[in-house]
């Protein structure tokens, strides 16, 4: 994402020219139609019109990038900050004060307030909350019964951030909350990303009803979080401790607000994106057998039959390549946006300063010019003889510079050892009524994915 930076932007030459503009608008809505119909076909299709386009999404004229070395160019450059469609549709969620949305000096400061909980030296820490939780997911589904894919993804995925992150002792129903809450609010955004017409959101429609109580009960969730660590007195070595105790750039204690907005970005975009990724982890086991057998065998090779420990996760090299191709194919975070600052130019064309941009990992981490077999799940692509020949920025699933996710490395240590404790205990086959195709919101996820656990 963006780098932060105090050097004076080069002025745009006046010679540029602006991007040719998408065919297939329609009046007043624009592409914003072709988005909300059917946006991954649309943002995938973009590349074939040139590698900067641009769109009606509503009143909004936008400029969509569609390669790899551009959007590496705008993730880098001083000239984009976070701001956009996708932005201010999350506002209501993530707030204006938290590190998700900052930018200049005050992201810097929250970026150092956090970042020590995330550093490479912290992970091993939180090592065995991961094993216990996910030897303790594995355990619930021996019963046999059908599995609800989104529901446990997305407690497991609420119990370790809370765990790790927040030291919370913070049981199922608050991960059933936070799931249901989710699923409303995400959907919610994504309509109000794609279709900007702001007053009829406001309106007392059943729709905008179910997303305001949603919304407001997110929110309530992260107001107790908070109001039980100060009633407990405790200071754990933990994130909550520390944005408890952050100062500003004065010397004063932050905000309440922000302190909210800050453990907002914590709980739940990262669950959300976290438990999304689990559920296409699920569905690839499923879907794909020998990978999973060829995981199941990595585990034993490794363990020796002992129960997978957080201290294998770097051995287990087969297991790491299934969740990055799991990534690569079904993105989390599937369209970014930013917003030009100056006058600037990008792959040779003008954008003037307060553009919108808009790019899809999804459809960057899909293209052919990027990827043989483009299509097909192929986790050897991840090994090192074959991984050089991606082009740089064509799999960046945490993105890249200052504003690359601080919880990388945290989110891969639990996806890994997650799919491995599964994996190496169970079989996957979809249950009657399951549905594993693509839904589309802030986030992608399968439908309704339903799995049995098979016995090894």
């Amino acid at each position: 994402m963006t780098v932060e930076s105090v050097k004076p932007s080069v002025s745009t030459p006046p010679e540029l020219r602006e991007p040719p503009l998408a065919g297939g608008g329609v009046p007043l809505l624009g592409h914003g139609w072709k988005l909300a119909r059917d946006p991954l076909r649309f943002m995938s299709a973009l590349r074939d019109h040139g590698d900067v386009v641009r769109l009606r999404l509503g009143p909004k004229t936008v400029y969509a990038v569609t390669t790899p070395e551009l959007t590496g160019a705008l993730a880098l450059s001083p000239d984009y900050h976070i701001a956009g469609p996708l932005w201010e549709s999350l506002e209501g969620l993530l707030g204006k004060e938290g590190v998700a949305t900052a930018n200049g000096p005050q992201h810097r400061r929250q970026r150092r307030t956090i970042q020590p909980a995330f550093r490479l030296d912290a992970i091993p820490a939180y090592g065995p909350i991961m094993e216990e939780e996910a030897h303790a997911l594995a355990e619930r589904w021996a019963g046999g019964e059908t599995i609800d894919c989104t529901g446990e993804s997305f407690r497991i995925a609420v119990r370790i951030a809370a765990r790790c992150l927040l030291r919370g002792d913070y049981m199922d129903e608050r991960a059933e909350r936070l799931c249901t809450a989710l699923a409303v609010v995400f959907r919610g955004m994504y309509r109000r990303m794609v279709v900007p017409l702001g007053p009829l959101y406001r309106l007392p429609l059943p729709a905008n009803r179910e997303f305001n109580r949603a919304l407001a009960d997110l929110h309530l969730l992260v107001d107790e979080i908070i109001a039980e660590r100060r009633a407990s007195g405790q200071k754990p070595d933990d994130l909550l401790t520390a944005l408890l105790e952050a100062k500003d750039e004065n010397g004063d204690p932050i905000g309440e607000q922000e302190i909210h907005d800050q453990v907002v970005a914590i709980v739940t975009p990262g669950s959300e994106t976290v438990a999304s990724t689990i559920m296409w982890l699920l569905q690839a086991l499923a879907e794909h057998p020998e990978h999973a057998d060829k995981i199941h065998a990595e585990v034993e090779s490794v363990t020796g039959g002992r129960p997978v420990a957080f201290d294998d996760v770097r051995k287990l090299r087969h297991t790491n390549n299934v969740v990055i191709e799991a990534m690569r194919l079904r993105p989390a975070v599937w369209i970014l946006t930013r917003r030009a600052v100056v006058d600037t130019e990008l792959g040779g064309w003008r954008i003037p300063a307060g553009s919108d941009i808009v790019y899809s990992p999804y459809a960057i981490q899909r293209d052919p010019k990027s990827y043989a077999r483009n299509l097909e799940f192929d986790p050897d692509r991840w090994l090192p003889d074959r991984a050089k020949d991606v082009p740089k920025h064509a799999m960046s699933p945490f993105s890249t510079g200052n504003r690359k996710c601080p919880s990388d490395h945290f989110s891969m240590s639990q996806l890994t050892l997650i799919t491995a404790a599964l994996a190496a205990r169970y079989r996957f086959e979809q249950a009657p009524g399951s549905d594993d195709a693509t839904r589309v919101g802030i986030t992608l996820r399968p439908n309704r994915l339903l799995l049995r656990a098979v016995p090894r």
